[in-house]
């Protein structure tokens, strides 16, 4: 079954250097630290961890970004802002991968994440592989599926999830709402991409592990509204803006 691994979302530079921005950030429980995180001269990553999920911020440095992913390097520089890709983690990618192409989705076939560094010198291979789904007409969203190598390779990226909002009983996120004018072909596209899924009140809900939701709502405006699951009663109710997206911290399990 599939699980929230990260979303990626192209950022303006106040995410990554302007202090009040940033301490808005930690206030809300997100020990956030945008100095760390992977980049080349082309681009910038800094991530905000929640538990196992993640947000990971990309700023482009140079227009051609660095080896970073083509399709979202083309968004950036026309001026796309928020959220991009919301990444799935499976245990067999190829099982999904042939079971979306059956279903005539539009994927790009299993491979590891490698981008160039040092003047294109030297390619990075990262320990995990994705499938990409093509982008959805009404919306800038892609979604891909991804598959860590082993168990080991697991474990090694483990040590890297800090600093991490759990310190501060921000655990996870819960649920993903997900705004905008979608088409006809992407209802379709949805339905074909997940398996347990139900409608309700105009809305496409997907039933994912660990009791996490994706919903997808019919709206004028492009944007996404994320619920984390929030034990501290100091930190619950707080929320924070990154672009497009409102990130909350809820107790209620319900959401």
């Amino acid at each position: 079954m599939l699980r929230i691994d990260h979303l990626v979302i192209n950022i303006d530079e106040k995410y990554q250097i302007d202090n009040d921005t940033i301490n808005s950030i930690r206030n809300s429980g997100y020990p956030y630290e945008p100095k760390w995180g992977k980049g080349t001269k082309g681009f910038k990553a800094s991530n905000i961890w929640i538990g196992q999920e993640y947000f990971e911020m990309i700023r482009l440095l140079k227009k051609d970004g660095g080896g970073w992913r083509k399709e979202w390097v083309e968004k950036y520089n026309k001026g796309h802002r928020g959220l991009i890709c919301i990444i799935f983690e499976t245990n067999d990618l190829d099982k999904d991968y042939h079971r979306l192409k059956q279903k005539r989705v539009e994927v790009t076939e299993p491979e590891f994440l490698k981008f160039k560094w040092f003047f294109n010198l030297f390619t990075r291979t990262m320990p995990w592989r994705n499938s990409y789904i093509s982008f959805f007409e009404g919306i800038p969203l892609q979604i891909s599926f991804q598959q860590m190598k082993d168990d080991k390779s697991r474990a090694f990226m483990e040590q890297y999830m800090v600093p991490n909002s759990t310190d501060n009983k921000i655990n996870g996120i819960k649920t993903i709402i997900i705004k905008g004018r979608l088409t006809a072909s992407d209802k379709r596209k949805i339905k074909n991409i997940f398996e347990d899924i139900y409608e309700k009140d105009n809305e496409i809900i997907i039933k994912l592990t660990k009791d996490q939701k994706i919903i997808f709502k019919d709206s004028n405006d492009y944007r996404a509204d994320v619920f984390t699951y929030c034990e501290s009663d100091e930190l619950k109710l707080k929320e924070i803006i990154i672009e497009n997206l409102t990130i909350s911290n809820f107790m209620d399990k319900s959401v």
